[in-house]
């Protein structure tokens, strides 16, 4: 279903109305996590639920526009590291940086991995680029014959969610997430 956004420029209050939207949502999603109500939101930004749902359509769109200028520092990131002379470690350093951006908010872990698996929807699309800006650096990283081969990119998003996943649900372990991918990474690295 197209939005009003699809279709045509946006009018000033309408533009207006869009950009409070987002403004609350980032305050809420951070405060609540990402299961906060979409009405509460809709009126904190001084408008109605159907102006919410004219801007974006379900829960997954709004999460995915929230998280347009977090996924676009990630990609540039990501263009960076692939000049970086370890790609071993420009890879690591990529995965610390996706875990931290996941742990922002309580519940985007879990909204990213469920949405893994559902090509098209506004999730899926926010991560399919940053899946082709994984696979970019994996590539390097083995070729370099610092991570083993049968790796792929998809294994590697998923744990790196499950890892920010577990370190929101235990927040009086801070050292955790360091931990646990940790671990990951030894198991990538060839024998």
């Amino acid at each position: 279903m197209p939005t009003e956004t699809d279709q045509r420029p946006l009018r000033a209050d309408a533009r207006r109305n869009r950009e409070r939207l987002l403004v609350e949502a980032r305050r809420a999603f951070a405060a609540h996590g990402t299961d906060t109500s979409l009405e509460e939101i809709a009126r904190r930004a001084g408008v109605g639920i159907g102006t919410l749902y004219r801007h974006f359509p379900d829960r997954e769109a709004l999460l995915s526009a929230v998280f347009a200028g977090a996924v676009g520092e990630l990609l540039e990131r990501a263009r960076e590291l692939l000049e970086a002379e370890h790609p071993c470690a420009a890879l690591v350093e990529w995965l610390r940086s996706l875990i931290t951006h996941a742990s922002e908010y309580e519940g985007l872990s879990g909204a990213l991995m469920s949405a893994s698996g559902g090509a098209g929807s506004p999730l899926s699309r926010c991560s399919d680029p940053m899946r082709d800006a994984g696979s970019a650096l994996l590539a390097r990283a083995q070729e370099s014959g610092a991570v083993r081969q049968d790796i792929a990119i998809n294994d590697l998003l998923q744990l790196t969610n499950a890892i920010a996943l577990a370190a929101e649900a235990t927040p009086d372990e801070p050292g955790l997430a360091d931990r646990l991918l940790s671990l990951t990474l030894r198991g990538i690295r060839p024998d």
